[in-house]
């Protein structure tokens, strides 16, 4: 699959934007409920403008949407039935666009369309564990629906992101086909190993023929994971890898707060490139000045 995002990873690096619920959180806005950012998208969707233009402002070249944990499942939690969710859902990429308008004229910018694992939508943690006791077919269920409404926004990619394990890799890499949207497949790992224990050479090996990924990689992930991450994705599959850890703080999930200081070290990012990594920028707590600091070292 041939895309302007696509051909551009071909040439250069792309910057990726940072935490979007650090950047929220910043300016004042209470996110600490189960819809986590998508509930702006209900209810002030002019603030998600205003964080993505942060990060764009700070010199990223791709912003990702706020529907991480958009769902019809975490929408009809709030009684907003599936046309309106739909429509929510869409209205993720318009305003990734708007940012993009308002960033002006003089480079390409593009919107990378989220899609988070199932454990994002239950918000307890549990996608940094996979596991979920559900089937590959009953995952890709899951997912289809609402990647077939974040394709037809418009995106100029799917971001497949915070996978924690081979058998949501698979039903992502089902779900996706025939969309006519390239996608990223992104896990988060830990020891060197998806989340739920499985080895990276296996995980990234699942997308090595999949026509519609066009990068392969991590995120949500401690930085020192990187490394050895964007060098097995490369050897695997030969396609450009994705990476963009949070900052090495850890969540915890009961308290719904990090902890811990930051490990996060943009002179490391070089080093990433030049081991195969195209996209990169941060998750989690990850704000623009860190993002500035990437933009300049690449």
């Amino acid at each position: 699959m041939t895309s302007g995002i696509a051909q551009a990873l071909s040439t250069s690096a792309l910057v990726l934007d940072g935490g979007l619920s650090n950047q929220l959180a910043a300016g004042g806005y209470d996110l600490g409920d189960e819809l986590w950012s998508a509930r702006l998208l209900v209810e002030r969707p002019e603030a998600l403008v205003e964080a993505h233009l942060a990060y764009f402002r700070a010199g990223a070249d791709v912003a990702i949407t706020a529907s991480y944990q958009a769902t019809f499942e975490g929408f009809a939690g709030r009684g907003i039935g599936r046309e309106r969710a739909a429509g929510l859902m869409a209205l993720s990429v318009e305003l990734a666009r708007e940012a993009a308008r308002r960033a002006g004229a003089g480079r390409a910018r593009w919107v990378a369309a989220s899609a988070g694992p199932y454990g994002a939508m239950l918000a307890d943690g549990s996608e940094y564990r996979g596991r979920y006791g559900l089937s590959v077919g009953e995952l890709e269920r899951f997912h289809r629906p609402r990647l077939e409404v974040l394709a037809a926004a418009r995106p100029d990619v799917l971001a497949l992101e915070t996978v924690p394990d081979t058998d949501e890799a698979a039903a992502l890499l089902r779900a996706v086909r025939g969309l006519g949207v390239p996608a990223w497949l992104s896990y988060t790992v830990d020891g060197g190993r998806t989340r739920a224990g499985q080895p990276l050479e296996e995980a990234f090996g699942l997308a090595a023929d999949a026509d519609e990924v066009i990068a392969v990689g991590v995120n949500c992930c401690a930085p020192e994971e990187v490394d050895h991450a964007v060098a097995v994705a490369a050897r695997v599959t030969g396609k450009p890898v994705v990476a963009y850890p949070n900052s090495g703080e850890t969540w915890d999930a009961a308290a719904r707060a990090w902890a811990g200081g930051s490990r996060f070290d943009a002179g490391r990012v070089r080093g990433w490139r030049d081991a195969g990594a195209r996209l990169i920028g941060g998750c989690c707590r990850v704000g623009p000045e860190t993002i500035t600091r990437i933009a300049r070292t690449l």
